[in-house]
This record gives C-alpha cells, sequence and structure tokens, in this order.
C-alpha cells in the first residue's frame, strides 16, 4: 500500500497530539538501562501492563542487574515471577542474564541479530528492546501498534497481513526518537483499545486465547506454586491436584525436562 505524504504526516500528527496530552507514566520508560528494559519487554509479552505495573519494581528491586539474577537460584527467579503466567519468562530472562554475564561481559548487545538470539527473545521483543534501550530505527509490530495502523490505514480490509502493515512502519518511523515514537504509537493503540471495536479482528494473525481453565499452562503453574513451598513426592503431588493423573505425571516430567524441576529419590523440588 503505496500512501502519500501528506497523510502520512497527518496520521504522525494525530498519533503526537494524542501522546502529548495522554502519555502513560511507566517506570520502564523512565530508564534506557538495558537490563531494566529488557526485563519489562519480557514481562509485557504476555501479560497486561497493569500486572506488570505491580511485579516490575518488585522483579527489579530483587534482581537490579544481569549478574544478580545470573546467579540467583531458579527457585528464587520463579518465586519473584509468581503471578505473571507463563513462568516459561522466568526461566529465559534468568538464562539471558548469564549469557549476558559470561558471554558478553555484562553488556547488553545492541544488534538485532544477537539479541534475537537470547532465550525467549525472538524478533519483536529483540527490535523492542533496539528501539527502546538504544534508541534504534528499527520496525516491528505489537498490538497496539498493529491495531492503529489498521485503523487509520485499513478500514475496509480484512485478514491483512502483518507483511502489508509493516512498510507503513517504516514510512512513519521517526529515525531520530524511535523510542518516543514507538511509546506515542502504543498509547494510542491503548486508548483505541477501549474506544473502539478492535481493529486487530480484522488481523491475520489474530486468534482468541483458549481457556485458561483445566489447560496444561493450569496445571503447570499449580505445580510450581506447590514445589516453591517445599519437596514433594508424585504421589503427593498428584493427591493435591485432583486431576488425571497421566496427565499430571506429563507435564511434571515437561517440567523436568525444561529444568523447572529436578527428582532425586521420588522428591520433586525447584532447586
Amino acid at each position: 500500500m503505496k500512501i502519500n505524504k501528506s497523510r502520512l504526516a497527518q496520521f504522525k500528527r494525530t498519533v503526537y497530539e494524542y501522546y502529548s496530552k495522554n502519555k502513560r507514566a511507566m517506570p520502564w520508560r523512565e530508564t534506557q538501562d538495558p537490563y531494566s528494559i529488557l526485563v519489562s519487554e519480557v514481562m509485557l509479552q504476555q501479560t497486561q501492563v497493569a500486572r506488570v505495573l505491580i511485579k516490575y519494581p518488585l522483579f527489579i528491586h530483587q534482581f537490579p542487574h544481569w549478574e544478580r539474577l545470573a546467579s540467583a537460584s531458579t527457585k528464587d527467579a520463579l518465586s519473584a515471577w509468581v503471578g505473571m503466567g507463563y513462568n516459561r519468562r522466568a526461566l529465559y530472562l534468568k538464562r539471558t542474564a548469564e549469557t549476558v554475564v559470561k558471554k558478553f561481559n555484562g553488556v547488553l548487545p545492541e544488534d538485532l541479530e544477537t539479541l534475537d538470539t537470547l532465550p525467549g527473545i525472538g524478533a519483536a521483543t529483540a527490535a523492542s528492546i533496539t528501539a527502546f534501550a538504544f534508541n534504534k530505527p528499527v520496525v516491528f509490530i505489537e498490538t497496539n501498534i498493529r491495531r492503529v495502523f489498521l485503523h487509520h490505514f485499513f478500514k475496509d480490509e480484512t485478514n491483512i497481513d502483518d507483511k502489508d502493515i509493516l512498510p507503513l512502519v517504516e514510512d512513519t518511523l521517526d529515525r531520530k526518537n524511535s523510542r518516543e515514537w514507538y511509546f506515542a504509537l502504543m498509547d494510542y493503540g491503548a486508548h483505541l483499545a477501549k474506544t473502539i471495536e478492535n481493529p486487530n479482528k480484522r488481523s491475520k494473525h489474530y486468534s482468541t486465547q483458549s481457556s485458561f481453565t483445566g489447560s496444561d499452562r493450569q496445571v503447570r503453574g499449580k505445580i510450581l506454586r506447590l514445589l516453591l513451598k517445599t519437596q514433594l513426592s508424585k504421589e503427593q503431588i498428584l493427591s493435591a491436584l485432583a486431576i488425571d493423573s497421566q496427565k499430571a505425571i506429563t507435564i511434571l516430567n515437561g517440567l523436568i525436562k525444561e529444568k523447572f524441576v529436578s527428582i532425586e529419590n521420588n522428591i520433586y523440588a525447584i532447586r
């Protein structure tokens, strides 16, 4: 899609004008520390902002830098993460901290390619870290950004691919201050989410989240919460869960494989 320059300029004015009056205050926006920003971006991957606003300062207080998180036990990292969901992210953060300390001497790399190789980061998160930590003019899409562009440039279309949106993201990018521009886009997108029918439903990538109740994810969380309190035998875990034993055992074995949980003499624990 080719949009004339005057329309693109008006779009940018609309976004910045909204942002100038409605900027959201968030602690990770008040720092340019790469560690703090990476933590916030991983937290925000699959968790609402309101919950991250509560957990983020507590996590940063407990693990203020790469070295502290890298040296933490798995149990401490998971304990700090309780309530966030998608617990793999806590392990990814710890493993990323270990990599940064051991491989990069405690300095987060600035290039997208290297960031993309860190545990649990991925291309979109690598780009957002590059923009927010280093103010580099990279191009990426997340939920609120997608919502803004669909609303303004694809109103009468459905099944829209992100690859059709990315050129517009690039054409409108503030190359001198990509950090602030993306803040503005996200805040404007969050505003649209509250005021209009969700444009993201017209995205090719839109999907509704499956029910949490009874899911493997719920069972994983229950097992981890049990083991964060104390060490247990398989029989004690199965008794506490009160669900199909084969399902519980399969999930428990998965947690062992992923190194969330260890087993010794039939006693399961988080170290």
